[in-house]
């Protein structure tokens, strides 16, 4: 069995307003083979996420040249909750596609990383409920009536999930309503999606989205015909990472992460990690190819 990927990208994502480098900015980890066929990791950590996109183009656009197919890894939700294209009353057979496009004409975030994700989670409460729910976290300069620094209330039954399935596969996983503060992924997600929306417009049929696009199931080589890149959502955290004396804890675990894809595809696991977790309810696995996403991983 051949393996999959010939490469493997992990990215962590910033949602910083200012250019910022070292702890909790951008990093992006490369595991890919060199001229002896070897793995070889390279990290990079550009200050904007500007800078990332084109790195990130950069180094596709390379591994596509040499003929290497890459695993594309976000450490930030790829879709929202369940119901949210439809109480956004967006339009389109799929709601994922819909609320990335919403997304993409929302968001304004400029070259030097300032950016309006809390104004877009502000229009967005607007718009579903009114007031300052579901999305909160923002610091207290940026409070408006449709978006407070804290929780204003918890979720009812009547109310979007707080949570994906993944998320509570994953244990530990924060909700994406959540804008501001530590292990907040909200900020990531809306400034994120448009960037993956833009790469894949990049290359069209060439780049799919997991599991959106290719399905919620184990992948084999066939079905990876054409395909240079497969995104998917990853949450380092479900590994246990141990940085090295002075290293930062973002790069250890896109380096590590990478490592881990790479090792069970070595040994042929990493097609079987692409399917639901044994007992996943149905109605779970639509709400996931549809809408939320997965996370690579999570509940396996």
């Amino acid at each position: 069995m051949p393996r999959l990927f010939s490469a493997y990208v992990i990215v962590d994502w910033s949602a910083a307003a200012k250019p910022t480098t070292g702890a909790d900015s951008v990093w992006i980890g490369v595991l890919k083979r060199d001229v002896r066929f070897r793995l070889a990791f390279e990290s990079y950590n550009p200050p904007t996420r500007a800078e990332a996109e084109t790195r990130l183009a950069a180094i596709l656009d390379d591994l596509k040249k040499r003929n290497e197919r890459a695993l594309l890894g976000f450490d930030f939700p790829l879709g929202f909750p369940r119901g949210f294209a439809e109480a956004l009353k967006l339009p389109g057979e799929q709601p994922w596609r819909a609320t990335w496009d919403q997304l993409d004409r929302m968001v304004k975030d400029k070259a030097d990383n300032t950016n309006n994700r809390f104004g877009v989670g502000s229009e967005i409460n607007r718009r579903l409920t009114g007031g300052p729910f579901p999305f909160w976290g923002c610091p207290p300069k940026d409070a408006l009536t449709t978006l407070q620094p804290k929780r204003t209330r918890a979720h009812g039954p009547d109310d979007l999930p707080e949570f994906r399935h993944a998320d509570l596969a994953a244990k530990g996983a924060a909700s994406i309503w959540k804008l501001y503060y530590n292990g907040s992924v909200g900020g990531q997600a809306i400034l994120g999606i448009p960037l993956v929306r833009r790469l894949k417009l990049a290359r069209g049929e060439a780049f799919k989205t997991w599991p959106f696009e290719t399905g919620f199931k184990a992948l084999t080589e066939s079905d990876l015909a054409g395909v240079d890149v497969v995104a998917a959502e990853v949450y380092p955290s479900l590994l246990k990472v141990q940085p090295a004396a002075g290293e930062v804890k973002d790069l250890a675990q896109v380096r590590a992460t990478a490592e881990h894809f790479a090792r069970l595809d070595e040994q042929n696991k990493l097609g079987a990690l692409f399917g639901p977790p044994k007992g996943t309810p149905p109605d779970a696995v639509l709400d996931a190819e549809r809408e939320e996403g997965w996370i690579l991983g999570a509940g396996a």
